[in-house]
């Protein structure tokens, strides 16, 4: 499956997970511990900062809607502090608002920084892959092989 072999090349990463909701810090610590990954929680934008700061991260895990510090608020005061950090930003809709007139938030965020979105409600395949996506997008490139020495190639070949 594509997205297991994503995070075995990856490797285990250390994750922050950042939403007010007991149940959702719940379930994605359960799905990303499992998949290997260290998770820790945070149940507000400023004790995730605290924790960041404490800490050395992977990833940031980032509900948007949160009371007090916002998830953009903290994405913002994160990536004044280590811009190389990378985010995804999860985000529930709220019922009341219209789907075709309500700003896109998800797409919002990765405007400003964000490296991908997840809509909430997902599915633990989903969440996987995302988190796969973006800590693959935070590695550093490898360097580039100068074409005459690639690997494989014999003296026959050249």
């Amino acid at each position: 499956m594509t997205v297991i072999c994503a995070l075995g090349e990856i490797g285990l990463a250390n994750l922050l997970i950042v939403d007010d909701d007991p149940a959702v810090q719940a379930t994605i610590r359960i799905v990303l511990e499992r998949a290997g990954h260290s998770v820790v929680v945070a149940g507000d934008g400023r004790k995730g900062l605290a924790i960041f700061e404490a800490g050395d991260f992977d990833l940031l895990v980032l509900d948007i809607f949160m009371p007090g510090m916002d998830g953009l608020e903290t994405m913002k005061l994160i990536h004044q502090r280590q811009p190389q950090t990378p985010i995804l930003v999860i985000s529930g809709r709220p019922i009341s608002w219209d789907a075709s007139t309500a700003p896109d938030f998800l797409k919002i965020a990765t405007k400003l920084g964000a490296i991908s979105g997840l809509p909430k409600p997902f599915r633990p395949l989903e969440l996987l892959a995302a988190v796969a996506g973006c800590l693959e997008a935070a590695r550093p490139s490898a360097p580039a092989v100068p074409s005459g020495n690639m690997p494989g190639r014999g003296e026959s070949d050249r």
